[in-house]
């Protein structure tokens, strides 16, 4: 609950600018006796005096009160942006799925940074549920996703189609293989994530397909499945590939791409449809649909300054 009013905030405000009530209260057009309590009554409900006011001298200003004052300035600039109709001025939030944020959301992030230098953003990196309310909610602007838990009144646009990968242990019987089809794996135990999503949309897929492997426990993070799989505790399923083939604990794997047309999925940018985009918006969708490799050429050929 608030206990001060926006009134209340330009009374000490004004009271700061002027040096001295009677002057503050001949600006406001209210009595002097009436601003009076008005302060007391902000120092009050703060618990701390914003000035040192003794009869004959002149009106002082606490070290908490100067503190208390940038804040309350800060507070009466951003009431009347809104008051405007204009948006608070706040970074704009690139959101993640956490599984493709070691991916993409830094290389993006540099990418927007340097084409667009007058806007700052920031990142976030979360599930499939913290995205889609997070953009729902205006804490995150755009959203780098797979196009799960996302509903109508979702924009998108496709950046890349992604193919799982299997992750299997170094002696497991299908380490030998170039490649693998998800029917190869019926009789093996499948690790899943644990992420409640994640984890439906690959037993959907396996249903539609007629597949019905064992399930081991699921996982949390994709270096956890990979290391599970290493250890010879199931076939991991991911559509996050990393460069190397060697866990945590330097025990080695083997990546096997899963070439099954159905399990195919797209990585997308997504956003609210009551989203007010600037006209920087639809340039910035069409940087971040570049290759990697074609992002880095991109900015290393343009002036520092250049939009």
């Amino acid at each position: 609950m608030l206990y001060l009013s926006i009134r209340q905030y330009e009374y000490v405000i004004a009271v700061a600018d002027a040096g001295s009530l009677t002057e503050a209260a001949s600006r406001l057009n209210v009595s002097q006796p009436s601003l009076s309590v008005a302060i007391s009554r902000v120092e009050d409900v703060v618990g701390s005096k914003i000035f040192v006011r003794r009869k004959g001298a002149t009106i002082k200003i606490t070290p908490f009160g100067h503190h208390f004052l940038s804040n309350a300035r800060t507070l009466l600039d951003n009431a009347k942006l809104l008051e405007q109709g204009h948006e608070v001025t706040r970074p704009f939030i690139l959101g993640c799925f956490e599984d493709l944020a070691p991916w993409h959301l830094a290389s993006s992030l540099e990418t927007l940074r340097h084409h667009f230098p007058n806007i700052t953003f920031e990142g976030v990196a979360g599930r499939f549920s913290e995205l889609a309310s997070g953009l729902e909610e205006g804490r995150i602007d755009l959203a780098l996703s797979y196009d799960i838990g996302f509903d109508a009144k979702y924009e998108r646009q496709i950046i890349k189609r992604a193919a799982p990968v299997a992750f299997v242990a170094s002696d497991h019987p299908l380490a030998a293989r170039s490649e693998l089809q998800l029917q190869d794996l019926e009789s093996h135990q499948l690790i899943f994530f644990e992420e409640s999503l994640s984890n439906q949309f690959m037993r959907e897929l396996l249903d539609r397909l007629h597949i019905t492997p064992s399930i081991a426990p699921p996982v949390r993070s994709l270096e956890l499945m990979r290391s599970m799989a290493a250890h010879g505790n199931g076939v991991g399923i991911s559509y996050s590939r990393p460069p190397s083939d060697v866990c945590y604990d330097g025990t080695s794997l083997v990546t096997l791409p899963v070439i099954t047309s159905e399990a195919e999925v797209d990585i997308k940018l997504i956003w609210s449809n009551l989203l007010e985009t600037a006209p920087w918006f639809t340039k910035a969708l069409t940087l971040l649909g570049e290759p990697p490799e074609s992002k880095v050429r991109h900015i290393e050929r343009r002036a520092p300054n250049e939009l």
